[in-house]
């Protein structure tokens, strides 16, 4: 019977591990009906609106809002850093940092660099360097895109040689 009572007790701690996480747009952005940019657009949530994070699948994020249920692109979120999940007592807290991270999720993006190990060994391969050919465009083409994307042009000093 007390092995009855520990399984409750711990199923019981468990149960809430599924709590949305509460995050904010960054900027306004479209609630997408699946994780993909051409997929339908089912509403459009303002700056700084509030919306629960339900799950991650690459660059985008399951939301649920009072627009709707759907996805974004995870750059359009912030995390809200303090509020803790739903439903976290101080046990389910330390179950969640054990599990993925202070937050209770893990977000990670970027590009990962080459060694210098990595750099001495490489080869040139010229199949895929056509291939990338391909992916070329032109100045102007670039600056249509820009325009199109109203993106705006920067001007950044080169560093001075020898710096790293």
């Amino acid at each position: 019977m007390r092995y009855l009572y520990t399984l409750i007790f711990f199923a019981s701690l468990a149960a809430p591990a599924s709590a949305a996480q509460v995050a904010f747009t960054v900027r306004s952005t479209e609630i997408k009906q699946q994780p993909f940019s051409d997929a339908k657009t089912i509403a459009t949530l303002g700056e700084k609106v509030s919306v629960d994070v339900l799950s991650r699948r690459g660059g985008w994020v399951n939301i649920s809002s009072g627009k709707g249920n759907g996805w974004v692109r995870m750059l359009s979120l912030r995390s809200d850093s303090t509020a803790k999940t739903r439903g976290d007592s101080g046990l389910q807290s330390l179950i969640n940092v054990g599990r993925s991270g202070s937050s209770g999720i893990t977000v990670a993006t970027g590009v990962r660099g080459l060694s210098e190990e990595d750099l001495k060994n490489a080869h040139p391969n010229p199949v895929e360097f056509e291939k990338l050919q391909k992916y070329a465009v032109n100045k102007a083409k670039a600056e249509k895109f820009a325009h199109n994307a109203k993106l705006k042009a920067r001007q950044l000093d080169y560093l001075p040689s020898g710096n790293p």
